[in-house]
Order: C-alpha cells, then sequence, then structure tokens
C-alpha cells in the first residue's frame, strides 16, 4: 500500500505542473438531419487535428478550436460526413445527409497521432453506437459484443467455480489474455481471476466485461488487428475501446427485466444516466446501474450414476433422478456507478479530466452434487434433525469488486496536443464455499466457510504527445506501469485436512504478494504522400522488471478509391508478457482428475518443486507477427463493404497443462509421484511457454442502410468471421520437447488442451440483421449463426465429439410512446435452439456420469434457451 500511495503521488505531482499553453477559441452549435432534428453523439472535430467531440442528445456541441476560420468535419452513423467551413464561433449549423454507410464515422483507436474515418483507417475497425449494442437484445457488454462482432466470443459458464462469474471471452479465437481493453483510451485492469477449470480461455487472465454498465457507454471500437507497438503488452488480438457518455442534454432511465421460456432465470435491472453541466463549458455524466439474475438449470437426467457405478434401483436416483445437480447460469446481484467528467480551463487553453467507476457484483454458483453415496454424513449436518439424510450440492459464492479511475490534463506543450494522465484500477474476488462441510472435521465442521481471495491492481502513469506537420502526424509518449497481485488464505477450516467438500480453500502455502514494473516509449507517424495515400508506422520499447525487455513494431499503408472505397494492409510485431497471476497463482482444487473426482494441485512458476524438482524453465514473453490486408468498397451511397485477410503467429503462448499425475507403475516412486503424495492429490499443472500457433482468418462486413420500404426505412447487415488456428510447435508435449527430462514420457499438454486452443471456438460466426424503423416503431431480426466446435478426448480420438454450428435468432421490438416514454420487447433465441447433446462415446467422464446434458468446455452460445425481456425508459 505504501508503494501503491508513493506512486500516486508522483502520478498527481505531475498533473499539476506548469506548462505552456496557447491561446484557443471555444466555438458551438448544432448538427441536424435535412428534417432539422438534432443528431444526437454525433462526432465532430477540427480538420487535421485531434480536438473535437460529440453532440449531446439533442445535437448540440462545443468545443475547442485552435484558430478562426477553420475548418470542422461532422460524422454519424447512417449520415454522410461533412466538412464545412466556419469563421464565427457561435451559432454553428451542420446539416447532414442520411446517405452515409458507416465508412465514414470517425474513430481514435488504433491511431494515436490523428483521428480517421472508417475508411481511411489503415487497419480494420468497428465502431458500434450504444443504441446499434441495445437492438443485440442482449445484457451484458460481452454479451452484446458477441452478437455484434463476428470475431468476438463469449459465452456463460456453469460448475466453474469463479470462472462462472466472469465468463471468459476474446477476440479471433486467441484467449482472453491477447485483447486489450481501454477506457475512454486508457488501459482497464485486469481481473484479479485466472480461468483454471476446463472451460475456453483455460490458463488465461481476462478483463472483467461485466464490471461495465452500458448505460455509460456511447459507443464501443474494436480494432481488429495486432497493436502492441502502439498499446503494449496483450494487444495481439486487437483492442476494445470503450468510449463513455459525456455531455447529454437528458437524464435517461431505464428498467428491464426477463425470463426463460422455462420459467426460470429471471432478471431485473434498472439504470439512470444524467449529466451535471460545470460551469460554462464544463460537464459531469453520471451512471447508476443495479441487475440481478437468478439461476437456470439445464441439468441432465440419466436416472443412474454410471460415474460411481450406482444403478436406477437406488431409492435416492429414483427420486433425483437428475443426481442433485444444478447446471446452468449462476444467481448474481450487481451494482455499478461509473462518471466522466471534464472541465477546461478558463482560458481554454485544455481541460482537466477525470472519468472511471466502481461495481459490486455477488453471485452463487454450484458445484458437484455430493450424493448420500458418495459423501456420507453421519451427523447429517446439512439436514433439519430427525430427517433422512440426503446429500447436498456445494455453493461456490462470489463477492467481485471492480474499480477504475482515471485523471489527467490536456493542453498544448510547443505545439503538441499533450495528455498527462494516472490510471488506477484493481479488481477482486473473494470466495465462500456455501452448503457444505469438513468432513475431517466432525461435527464441529462449519457448513460455510471463507475460502480465502485474489486481487490484483495497477497504476499507470501516461505523457502522450500527438502534432500534425502538414501532412505529416506524429504521436510520442512514455508510459510507467506498476502491478499487484496478492493471494490470501481462507479460514483454517476451509483447508483443515481434505478441506472444505469442492473447494478446500486457499492455503497458506499459496499466499502470495507479488509486483512488477515496466516502462514503455513509444513513436507513431503517419504520412499522407497524397490525397488518397498513407504510410505510416509505429515503434515500441517496454521493459519488464522481472523477465526483460521487448520491442515491437508495426507498418500501415492506405489507398483510397476516390470515394469508393480503399485497399489496406499492415504487418507488425508485437509481444505478450506473463500475467503475475500465470506466474505465481498456486491452489489446491476439486475436480476431475485420473478419471474419478479428486483433488488436484496448481504450482506456480516460481515454486522450487516446479522449478527445480521437475525442471520447468521460467515463464518468458509471447511473440507475435501480425500481418492483414484488405479493402473497404462503396459502390453506392448506401452500400459498403469490407474484407479483410489475417495472418496471426504466436511462439511460446502460456497456458495451463494438463493433468500430470501417477504413471501406473506401483513399483516405483518418481519425482512427480512423490509430489502429489507430499501434497495429497492424484495430479497436478502448472503454467509453461507451451507451444507455437498460427491463425488464418477472413473478416467480411457488409452494410445496405436507408432502403425505403412504404414509408419506413430498412437497414440490412451480413458480417462474418472465419478463423483456423494450428499449433506449429509442441513446446510442453512429454516425450517430444517436454521441458525437463524429468517430464519425458508425461503428455502434458495432451489432445485435449491442445483443442481448447484449436476447436474450441467456432471457426465461423455469420451474422445476418434486419433493421426497420417507421415513424415511432422499430424492430429488428437477428439471426447468429455459431460454427461447429470440436471437443477432444485426452488420448482417444475415438471419443472426440463435434458439436454441430447452429443458428440463433432475435426479435426486438421498439415503441417512442412521446419524445419520453418509449417501450421495448425482445425475444432472445426465438426458435429456443440448445446446442447438441453429449455423446460420450462410452466414456462416463466425458459428461460426468450423465450431470451434464450439454457441454460446457466447448459451449458456443449457453443453453439457456428462449429468453423474453421487456424495458421502459423514460428520459427528462
Amino acid at each position: 500500500m505504501e508503494k501503491s500511495l508513493k506512486h500516486l503521488k508522483i502520478v498527481l505531482f505531475f498533473l499539476f505542473i506548469p506548462f505552456i499553453t496557447w491561446a484557443q477559441t471555444t466555438v458551438s452549435g448544432k448538427i441536424k438531419d435535412v428534417k432539422g432534428n438534432g443528431i444526437p453523439f454525433a462526432t465532430i472535430i477540427e480538420e487535421g487535428t485531434s480536438s473535437g467531440t460529440t453532440t449531446d442528445e439533442s445535437g448540440n456541441f462545443q468545443f475547442n478550436v485552435s484558430k478562426l476560420p477553420t475548418t470542422l468535419v461532422a460524422s454519424f452513423v447512417g449520415f454522410e460526413s461533412k466538412k464545412q467551413q466556419i469563421t464565427s464561433a457561435t451559432g454553428i449549423s451542420i446539416t447532414l445527409n442520411e446517405e452515409s454507410v458507416g465508412l465514414e464515422e470517425i474513430i481514435v483507436t488504433g491511431n494515436r497521432a490523428k483521428p480517421r474515418t472508417v475508411l481511411d483507417s489503415p487497419v480494420p475497425i468497428d465502431n458500434i453506437g450504444v443504441q446499434e449494442l441495445k437492438s443485440s437484445g442482449q445484457t451484458s457488454i460481452d454479451q452484446m459484443l458477441t452478437y455484434k462482432v463476428p470475431s468476438y466470443n463469449a459465452s456463460s459458464q456453469t460448475i466453474s467455480d469463479a470462472t462462472a462469474h466472469f465468463d471468459p471471452a476474446d477476440l479471433r479465437g486467441l484467449g482472453p489474455s491477447r485483447t486489450l481493453v481501454l477506457i475512454n483510451g486508457k488501459r482497464k485492469n485486469q481481473s484479479a481471476l485466472v480461468y483454471i477449470n476446463d472451460t475456453p480461455g483455460k490458463g488465461e487472465v481476462g478483463t472483467d466485461m461485466k464490471s461495465i454498465p452500458t448505460a455509460a457507454i456511447e459507443r464501443i471500437e474494436v480494432l481488429r488487428d495486432g497493436a502492441s507497438a502502439q498499446y503494449g503488452s496483450d494487444a495481439i488480438a486487437g483492442v476494445i475501446n470503450i468510449v463513455l457518455k459525456k455531455n447529454i442534454e437528458y437524464t435517461n432511465i431505464n428498467v428491464n427485466s426477463g425470463i426463460t421460456t422455462e420459467g426460470d432465470g429471471f432478471n431485473i435491472g434498472a439504470d439512470v444516466n444524467s449529466t451535471l453541466n460545470i460551469g460554462e463549458n464544463g460537464y459531469a455524466n453520471f451512471t447508476l446501474s443495479y441487475y440481478q439474475q437468478e439461476l437456470t438449470n439445464r441439468a441432465g437426467k440419466p436416472g443412474k450414476d454410471e460415474l460411481f457405478g450406482v444403478d436406477g434401483t437406488n431409492p435416492w436416483i429414483q427420486q433425483n433422478p437428475d443426481l442433485g445437480m444444478t447446471v446452468g447460469q449462476p444467481e448474481m446481484k450487481s451494482g455499478e456507478f461509473f462518471y466522466n467528467l471534464a472541465l477546461p480551463f478558463k482560458n481554454n487553453s485544455g481541460e482537466f479530466y477525470s472519468f472511471g467507476g466502481m461495481t459490486a457484483r455477488k453471485g452463487t454458483s454450484f458445484a458437484l452434487y455430493r450424493t448420500p453415496y458418495w459423501v456420507p454424513d453421519p451427523f447429517n449436518l446439512l439436514h433439519d434433525a430427525g430427517t433422512e439424510y440426503q446429500g447436498f450440492q456445494p455453493t461456490f459464492e462470489t463477492d467481485i469488486k471492480d474499480f477504475m479511475n482515471s485523471i489527467g490534463v490536456k493542453f498544448d506543450f510547443l505545439g503538441f496536443n499533450a495528455d498527462l494522465s494516472g490510471t488506477f484500477g484493481s479488481n477482486s474476488v473473494d470466495y465462500t464455499i456455501g452448503n457444505t462441510l469438513n468432513r475431517d472435521l466432525g461435527v464441529a465442521s462449519p457448513t460455510s466457510f471463507k475460502g480465502g481471495a485474489y486481487s490484483f491492481s495497477n497504476l499507470i502513469g501516461n505523457f502522450d504527445l500527438s502534432r500534425n506537420f502538414g501532412q505529416l502526424s506524429l504521436a510520442i509518449g512514455a508510459e510507467a506501469r506498476k502491478e499487484y497481485f496478492k493471494a490470501e488464505a481462507g479460514e483454517p477450516d476451509s483447508y483443515f485436512g481434505g478441506g472444505a467438500q469442492s473447494f478446500p480453500g486457499v492455503q497458506p502455502t499459496n499466499e502470495v504478494d507479488a509486483d512488477r514494473t515496466n516502462y514503455g516509449v513509444y513513436a507513431n507517424l503517419d504520412w499522407d504522400a497524397t490525397k488518397d495515400f498513407l504510410i505510416g508506422g509505429a515503434i515500441r520499447y517496454e521493459d519488464f522488471s522481472d523477465f526483460g525487455s521487448n520491442s515491437s513494431w508495426k507498418v500501415n499503408a492506405r489507398y483510397k478509391l476516390g470515394n469508393k472505397g480503399a485497399i489496406r494492409t499492415s504487418y507488425g510485431t508485437g509481444f505478450r508478457a506473463p500475467a503475475l497471476h500465470q506466474i505465481y497463482l498456486s491452489n489446491i482444487q476439486t475436480l476431475v482428475s485420473g478419471g474419478t473426482i479428486s483433488n488436484q494441485g496448481t504450482f506456480n512458476n516460481v515454486d522450487p518443486v516446479i522449478r527445480e524438482g521437475l525442471g520447468v524453465p521460467q515463464l518468458h514473453a509471447e511473440d507475435s507477427k501480425n500481418f492483414s490486408a484488405g479493402f473497404t468498397f462503396k459502390p453506392a451511397t448506401n452500400f459498403s463493404i469490407s474484407i479483410d485477410y489475417y495472418n496471426i503467429k504466436i511462439d511460446d503462448r502460456v497456458l495451463f497443462t494438463g493433468e500430470v499425475g501417477f504413471d501406473g507403475d506401483d513399483t516405483t516412486t518418481n519425482a512427480v509421484e512423490q509430489v502429489l503424495i507430499d501434497n495429497s492429490i492424484t495430479s497436478l499443472k502448472f503454467f509453461v511457454n507451451a507451444v507455437d500457433t498460427e491463425t488464418n482468418g477472413l473478416d467480411f462486413v457488409a452494410n445496405y442502410r436507408n432502403i425505403l420500404v412504404g414509408e419506413g426505412k430498412l437497414a440490412v447487415n451480413l458480417a462474418a468471421n472465419f478463423n483456423n488456428t494450428k499449433i506449429l510447435n509442441l513446446n510442453a508435449q512429454g516425450g517430444i520437447d517436454a521441458p525437463s527430462a524429468t517430464l519425458q514420457g508425461y503428455d502434458i499438454f495432451n489432445r485435449k488442451e491442445q483443442s481448447r486452443i484449436i476447436s474450441a471456438r467456432p471457426k465461423s460466426k455469420i451474422l445476418f440483421g434486419l433493421d426497420y424503423n417507421i415513424n415511432k416503431f422499430s424492430a429488428s431480426l437477428n439471426n447468429t449463426y455459431f460454427g461447429e466446435v470440436t471437443w477432444q478426448h485426452g488420448s482417444d480420438a475415438s471419443k472426440d465429439q463435434t458439436f454441430a454450428g447452429k443458428v440463433v435468432t432475435d426479435m426486438n421490438f421498439a415503441y417512442d410512446f412521446s419524445e419520453k416514454v418509449s417501450l421495448s420487447l425482445s425475444i432472445n433465441n426465438l426458435l429456443n435452439v440448445y446446442p447438441d447433446v453429449i455423446d460420450t462415446h462410452g466414456d462416463v467422464v466425458t459428461d460426468l456420469g450423465g450431470r451434464f446434458k450439454y457441454a460446457w468446455e466447448v459451449n458456443q452460445f449457453g443453453f439457456n434457451g428462449t429468453i423474453l425481456k421487456a424495458g421502459l425508459s423514460y428520459k427528462f
């Protein structure tokens, strides 16, 4: 804590150092459509600079320009962008025609030197407004992006401890660790959790996307290209920049609710967003949000328990054919507060800004039901006295807190646009294991245990400069970051003896208090050689205190085909530093291990047992090479197409190994088996630079808007992603290239672990949507095709299963009763589509003796079925 305060004081000190200012002028006006109606959230910038803003809900704007006269550029999705020269500071009126198809929307992600339109950008970028996100009918940001961006995937998890409360998400099937998330252009902290259960993203660390309320968001920019040379570690697959709402005119209140057609999963949410005007030009936008959901249950009903060899004549199974299981989405309650503040200086030479938010989320998921014949309890601690013992299903309860706050100043510095900022972010998760017991404590056992906690935080300082020199755009900057990872032990009763059933708790030997520091500098240069030809490049150097330094670079080019489109390409290198979590995490979990349910140990990369005893090398950074090429084409004013090919090669991906257990030879005890015996576990796992991979893919986006149908307008959207990842080299395969002689003969990255990175996410995803608007009524029909996924057995290819691709159909309706009140109705998964059921091929471990009906390790889109939703909005 003292170190954190020290670094924070340094950042605050530099925030208020004297700086040179240059006179600017405040301009104000309104952006309208051809009917004279204001266009909310339109983008407007001063041409040739990075100065700009977005309009409020009435279409009004106000920001600083460098001089008068000057030229403004206004744009918004569904409209043609427009340049307009101004000579006065007030009363500016800009009218946009409804003829744009999205290629001329202005974006800021992917180029630090100068904002560009989607058409002008040399790399592919999606610009998704909040109304488009809401039209998905989904509730959380990760699910909204899943149904709007073909290359983005996230699906709900179940029976996976804390993973069920985060849901791993990724771009281009490259894992959660390789997508960088920004808020207003500043790095968002990662979560405290490592996904160590058998789910997509196993062994990875991601960002808690559920911690950001939809009501606070203006738009999301998704950069579908490697960007390590611009943003640093983690940006191998791309960058997601979440832009918060600014100065809106109205206060907005939304209430929504939903339920599945099975009658479970009831949810209800409410949020309010409003702006407080400060002085002449300042504002503070606030969002308050609450959401809660109940569980769903789609457990199998085998009527027997093949995992334990108990048939259907057992009286308890006859009463509980589902074996007592609850398999579905967890219970959850969540509250968020976010804000976005800007205070221009009185002399109009810059602004002070601050933004961020905090989230508190509590959830309850479920472990495997402890049947009476599996876990006897002679004391019947979990049932009323005198009642027959029926077994129990432990709960896994999480208390998650996420916090982020950035403060900074923007100003002119020697002719450069300067941005000096400090950001602090943290995420923590506390575990409670409920409705369970510790058999080794006997009648004295509690029935609820504090199982321990994990936390991650970072403190970041940034100083960025940008300037245009005619046709040259230059950006340079520096970043300093301090990261902290901490693991706290649970209460002693949770890990005494064999530990609490389902999760033995974080033990004192698993406690961690680790940190590291890294520094980075970058430069970004773009040259508009002609009005059509752009060439640019970026380079970044970073130094990490725990594993050394890295240099990344990138070059890109774009050639405009007049006003009809552009050809673009890029090539660059990237890297990802192993997360502190991946280096230091260790614990013991109750999992399916060695063909049965038992305790399994995770050992960290600095443990002498792993490093010296088993010869596992120190983790080092992943390296990548990214190539992309594509084109955008606008054959008509309302029709646009973009196609982009990409190739991504990643060396030394940091991943979790498979189970390393007993070799079946009872006559000898090798080094691995001695570790298992010493720790009372049946198998162990650890992190290693496991594989080299290559990913080839294609992104396709087509939009046809403003089609006159009757008195209304129709928009047609088609988008797709096709990808394929293959393993080029197994760095951690026993008997081939294992990290040490001690592990020779062990298949430490087996077929099942390989399938998580090559076939656990759809290789194809296609989105087809129709949106119709007429007067006060709007309707949308969205179809999402999730391609097939394949689960591979650890050792027997005959037991593999491919789950067929499925189409999920969503319908949404909205009606504006007045300018203030509107109603929305949604039907998610209209046709009640479910994934294929599990085919065990005779292996009872595959579905845990029938407990699971649907796959959880290669989940495409969840298995809740049809969901009915309704929402009411009021603004004043």
